[in-house]
């Protein structure tokens, strides 16, 4: 398809200059707007500022796996992620596909075929890739940003254990919204955790000290007796 009409905007994150070009070249011909990145980082931050409607992602980045940035991008939206890698081993697929990724195409691989499968992705592209929830979130005390996973408190950066993170998040995605104890501890713990409600009191008081201006009185991170626990801005 040629023409001024945009199909949706694709992502393309790939560090080599010649399938960049080439995905460029036949997806801008159709109709289709075309952004770049050429390294992990530059990837999550594009999702962020740009909200494409289909990222076409390469596993062998110069940075990071192509598996953690699929994991950062599923922290918080679910923009259609094609992974496009010269890994055909089963193993590979299987890890990608569980870390989020919507679709799998090998290396070397035929336009017309990724072009099939990028329109399907498109279709399923919901309206809002982000859910309503943006990458990065500001309060009066703290920034979290959702794609790169990092907490900043004035101007510093907070650093975080991964089950901090994992607790943090959850919460976040879920902005104004109870999650129960069982559900906190059932996705950051596992299903075995579901009745270890001290790990949430422990936990939540750690990210109070680091985060909350006053963490006995806290703003943010809030407690619903028996409950559970929400985030408000």
């Amino acid at each position: 398809m040629t023409g001024s009409t945009t199909l949706a905007t694709v992502l393309v994150v790939d560090d080599e200059p010649q399938i960049v070009r080439a995905l460029r070249i036949n997806l801008s011909a159709r109709g289709y707007k075309v952004i770049t990145a050429h390294d992990g980082a530059a990837a999550l931050r594009a999702v962020a500022d740009t909200k494409p409607d289909v990222v076409v992602l390469d596993l062998g980045l110069p940075d990071m796996d192509g598996n953690e940035v699929i994991a950062g991008l599923r922290g918080w939206t679910t923009v259609p992620i094609i992974v496009l890698s010269a890994r055909s081993d089963s193993p590979d697929k299987v890890q990608a596909l569980d870390a989020g990724a919507d679709d799998y195409v090998t290396k070397p691989f035929g336009m017309d075929e990724l072009l099939a499968r990028l329109r399907a992705a498109v279709r399923r592209s919901s309206v809002s890739t982000s859910d309503g929830v943006d990458a990065v979130v500001t309060t009066d005390a703290f920034t979290i940003d959702l794609a790169a996973k990092k907490a900043e408190r004035d101007g510093h950066e907070v650093h975080l254990t991964k089950t901090e993170w994992g607790v943090l998040e959850l919460l976040v995605r879920n902005r104004g919204r109870l999650v129960s104890q069982k559900q906190l501890l059932r996705e950051v713990w596992g299903p075995t955790y579901e009745n270890e409600t001290h790990y949430l009191r422990v936990y939540l008081a750690q990210l109070r000290r680091k985060l909350e201006r006053e963490p006995s009185r806290p703003q943010h991170l809030l407690t619903e007796p028996g409950m559970g626990y929400r985030f408000e801005l």
